[in-house]
C-alpha cells in the first residue's frame, strides 16, 4: 500500500456506495418578504447567489459592494512586475482584495492569469503601467512612496522597518526579482527573513507577508 508516512489513509469507497455530498457554495432564493433598498440584485434574490463573497454582500449588487468596499480602502497599493507573464499575479491580486488594498498595479505586460485571483479581480482596482518609468511617474505624482521587496545588498529587515502609511509595495517577476530601475527608484528595498533552507519565496508568500505587515502596523497599531 502506498501511503506517505504521518498521513491518514485516504477515504475509500465501495462500489456502489454514494460518495459524499458537495457542500453547496452560498445561498439560495430570498425567502420571505424581498428587502428594500438599491443594492438589492432582483435576479440574485429570484435565484440565489452563489458568488464567493461575505454572508453581509449576499444579494448584493456587483457595483454596491464595490462602493461599499470604496469607501474604506486601506492607503497602501501594491505592484508587481510582469514581463513574462508572471502566473503570482492572480494570487497576489487575491491577497490585495483580502487586505483591502487601495490598487494593484501591473508593470509590463497588460495581460496576466486571473485564474489565481477567484473572481476577485471584479472587487478590486486594478491599473496597468506599460513602463516602470510610468509607474514611477505615477507613484510620485500620488506622493506614495515606493518600497521595493527583495533581497539586495542594501535591503533591510521588513520586519523591522516602519512601514509608511501611504506607500506601494512593488514585487518583481519570479525569478529575476525587482528590475534596476524599480530599485533605484525606491525609498526603501525590504527582505523578508529567511529561516530554512532556501534563499527565498516567491512573490505570492512575500506579498501577503508584506501586505500583513501593513496591516499590523496601520490598521492593528503593532508597531516594532
Amino acid at each position: 500500500m502506498n501511503q506517505t508516512p504521518g498521513l491518514p489513509d485516504e477515504p475509500r469507497h465501495e462500489p456502489g456506495e454514494a460518495e459524499p455530498a458537495k457542500a453547496e457554495v452560498g445561498v439560495g432564493p430570498w425567502e420571505g418578504e424581498l428587502p428594500e433598498g438599491d443594492h438589492w440584485d432582483p435576479d440574485l434574490l429570484a435565484d440565489g447567489d452563489r458568488r464567493n463573497v461575505l454572508d453581509k454582500y449576499r444579494y448584493w449588487k456587483h457595483e454596491a459592494i464595490v462602493a461599499e468596499l470604496d469607501s474604506r480602502r486601506h492607503n497602501f497599493h501594491v505592484a508587481i512586475e510582469n514581463w513574462q507573464h508572471d502566473l503570482n499575479i492572480g494570487t497576489v491580486v487575491r491577497t490585495a482584495n483580502a487586505f483591502l488594498a487601495k490598487e494593484v498595479h501591473i508593470i509590463g505586460r497588460r495581460r496576466w492569469n486571473r485564474r489565481g485571483a477567484m473572481v476577485t479581480d471584479r472587487y478590486q482596482h486594478v491599473r496597468h503601467h506599460p513602463t516602470v518609468e510610468d509607474f514611477v511617474q505615477w507613484a510620485q505624482g500620488e506622493g506614495l512612496a515606493i518600497i521595493g521587496i527583495d533581497i539586495f545588498p542594501d535591503s533591510v529587515p521588513l520586519e523591522t522597518y516602519e512601514l509608511p502609511r501611504d506607500c506601494v509595495l512593488v514585487f518583481g517577476q519570479e525569478g529575476p526579482g525587482l528590475t534596476p530601475e524599480v530599485h533605484q527608484a525606491a525609498a526603501a528595498t525590504l527582505s523578508i527573513e529567511q529561516f530554512g533552507s532556501t534563499r527565498s519565496i516567491n512573490a505570492a508568500s512575500a506579498a501577503a507577508i508584506a501586505m500583513h505587515a501593513w496591516i499590523r502596523r496601520h490598521v492593528f497599531n503593532q508597531h516594532v
